[in-house]
């Protein structure tokens, strides 16, 4: 399968083919409802001017204003976008939440152009997009090489032509209308996950070994709540490689470690391995928390896991993924499993709209019903229909889609 665009309407498409839909409903659900391309000249810190190009498709308004990430990185292209965006489509309706899907971006590498640079192309893309986002039309978020700080100039852009609007953006600093548990909060709903598919084999934590590719953002934080409950993360990996130990690893002095600009490689203990060798150790939970496309037909057969729970989007490739449930591996799907930073994004949106503030007890409390019962309605429909998780997850985000349409008018 070619690209992630093709990747994510082979998923559509077979669960529409459980249901039975038409063509023509097909194609109205799964195209997007706006493309957005900007051309965005920015003059450099040197005063050459150099032009990036800003993305932004709006796949699905009938259940709420749109919502979805901005990444900052070379390979954004409409294509991707299309696709995380219908992904997000899916992902807000599964976990029930009223939004519908977006994503964007900027084809610029944060790693090479200064913080001022950022901080230009960044309010360069927000005026030339204004009029398209908002409260209620179109909620960016942070995503891959964004974070606080660009959500924090993109609610400052806005705000000076639309009046102060907290709202028009999630994944904030505290100080600016943020919500507690929104950094932690897609690593903390992938452990939710986990706590249900545990409850499904009647497994505690205590005996359930765990392996991590990637420990950024969602990797650390779903490897540091396990840790704290006991169970055993046997390895974790960034770019540079991974660590295994067979007895758990130290996660708060790894994290204490990279906190420090350090890499995984450069850490003294514990045996170093490659992320293709870690993703065939033998474990309970195998947990892909970096770049899409990690699994495929060149390394799935070398899996040793009872299970997968996606915690980066599209980490698993269609054809691994049939790999995967002929060989009895249960695939818990990125809309589901990562969905709990979206649901939490929810939460500050909604705080922004009330204008008040929830304690992040209250935050956790609501995110693990959400994810919970996330979990439920999948299971019981893979069941139901006798399809992957996957499958059942799209079978009831698709349906829910559908009703909202059906409901509103088409």
């Amino acid at each position: 399968m070619s690209g992630i665009l093709d990747q994510t309407l082979h998923y559509f498409n077979k669960a529409a083919d459980v249901m039975g839909l038409s063509d023509h409903v097909r194609e109205m659900l799964a195209s997007p409802y706006k493309s957005i391309t900007v051309q965005l000249p920015i003059i450099m810190d040197d005063g050459e001017i150099k032009v990036f190009t800003g993305f932004r498709v709006q796949h699905n308004r009938k259940r709420g204003p749109m919502k979805g990430g901005l990444r900052y990185h070379p390979t954004v292209d409409l294509d991707h976008c299309k696709s995380l965006s219908s992904l997000m489509t899916w992902k807000t309706a599964l976990i029930d939440i009223p939004f519908g899907g977006a994503k964007g971006g900027i084809n610029c590498d944060p790693k090479v152009i200064s913080d001022a640079e950022l901080e230009r192309v960044t309010r360069k893309f927000i005026n030339a997009i204004a009029d398209d986002i908002g409260p209620l039309k179109d909620i960016p978020a942070p995503d891959v090489n964004t974070n606080a700080q660009v959500m924090a100039w993109i609610m400052d852009e806005y705000s000076k032509s639309a009046g102060y609007a907290p709202g028009v953006v999630t994944g904030k600093p505290l100080d600016l209308h943020g919500s507690a548990g929104r950094e932690a909060a897609t690593g903390r709903g992938v452990v939710f996950v986990c706590e249900s598919l545990l409850e499904d084999w009647d497994q505690p934590f205590e005996d359930t070994s765990f392996v991590i590719q990637g420990f950024g953002n969602v990797g650390h934080w779903a490897a540091n709540i396990l840790y704290d409950l006991n169970a055993k993360v046997v390895a974790v990996s960034d770019i540079s490689g991974g660590l295994y130990c067979e007895d758990g690893l130290d996660i708060p002095a790894l994290y204490e470690f990279v906190g420090e600009g350090n890499l995984l490689s450069d850490y003294p203990d514990y045996d170093k391995i490659t992320n293709d060798q870690l993703l065939a150790l033998k474990c309970d939970i195998l947990i892909p928390a970096a770049m899409g496309r990690a699994i495929h037909d060149d390394n799935v057969g070398a899996l040793q896991c009872k299970a997968i729970v996606e915690a980066a989007n599209s980490p698993v490739t269609p054809e691994a993924d049939a790999v995967c449930f002929e060989n009895g591996i249960t695939v818990i799907p990125d809309i589901l499993a990562n969905a709990g930073g979206v649901t939490v994004s929810y939460f500050e949106w909604t705080q922004n709209i009330q204008q008040f503030q929830w304690s992040e007890v209250d935050i956790n409390t609501r995110l693990k019903l959400k994810m919970r019962k996330g979990y439920a309605t999948v299971a019981k429909v893979a069941k139901k229909h006798n399809v992957d998780m996957r499958t059942a997850a799209f079978i009831v985000s698709i349906g829910r889609v559908g009703k909202a349409t059906v409901l509103s008018g088409i």
